[in-house]
């Protein structure tokens, strides 16, 4: 029987860090934003109707989407975000439930779905349980200020872009709280795998 943790967090909350963690006790991570960025590649689905959609200035000299420009295209005009996203999130969504098909299908006791928008996009039909990685909202803008040098203002604003930490903290099945060592954190994880009654295998 597999379990099907959903791992998410809010903008810096540090969930990378207990993704790696996972990864590190090879356990299988199924990763939204790596599929995210596999799905546009050229060749794929999602990359032939981006071109077909919003035309060759967004495919670069070297044949590959160009982020930036796409970027600067949808980021002011909500209407054409929207439509990047139909196109998109299809795609994402299908890869992720394939490879977590695959894994349940293997027999894997243990399979973690990396998931940043798990609540915004409510996917929890995806997953058995939530798990998230939580710290104090303060806490949340210092450490956002401070790994991208970003004023108070735009900070919150994307902080304020998401929901609430402190509601997915609510909300969530079992959560980690990351404002401490990395040493706790990990303590947290193997305390919680062993309450789920999965194979810990972060006890190394």
């Amino acid at each position: 029987m597999t379990l099907v943790v959903g791992l998410t967090g809010s903008i810096a909350t540090g969930k990378s860090t207990i993704s790696n963690m996972f990864k590190s006790a090879a356990i299988p991570v199924i990763d939204a934003d790596a599929i995210a960025r596999d799905v546009v590649k050229p060749g794929e689905p999602a990359f032939e109707k981006i071109k077909a959609h919003f035309g060759n200035e967004v495919i670069g000299a070297d044949g590959t989407l160009d982020r930036k420009r796409l970027g600067n295209i949808v980021f002011n005009d909500a209407q054409k975000r929207t439509e990047l996203n139909q196109i998109i999130h299809p795609e994402i969504r299908k890869e992720m439930l394939t490879q977590r098909d695959e894994l349940v299908k293997q027999g894997v006791p243990l399979v973690v779905m990396d998931i940043p928008l798990l609540f915004e996009s409510k996917l929890f039909d995806y997953v058995d349980r939530t798990l998230v990685v939580y710290i104090p909202e303060k806490l949340q803008l210092e450490r956002l200020m401070d790994r991208d040098g970003s004023a108070k203002e735009e900070a919150q604003s994307r902080i304020d872009a998401q929901i609430s930490i402190e509601k997915k903290k609510e909300e969530a099945d079992a959560i980690i709280n990351n404002s401490g060592t990395i040493e706790e954190s990990k303590q947290q994880l193997s305390d919680i795998l062993t309450n789920w009654n999965v194979p810990n295998l972060l006890k190394n």
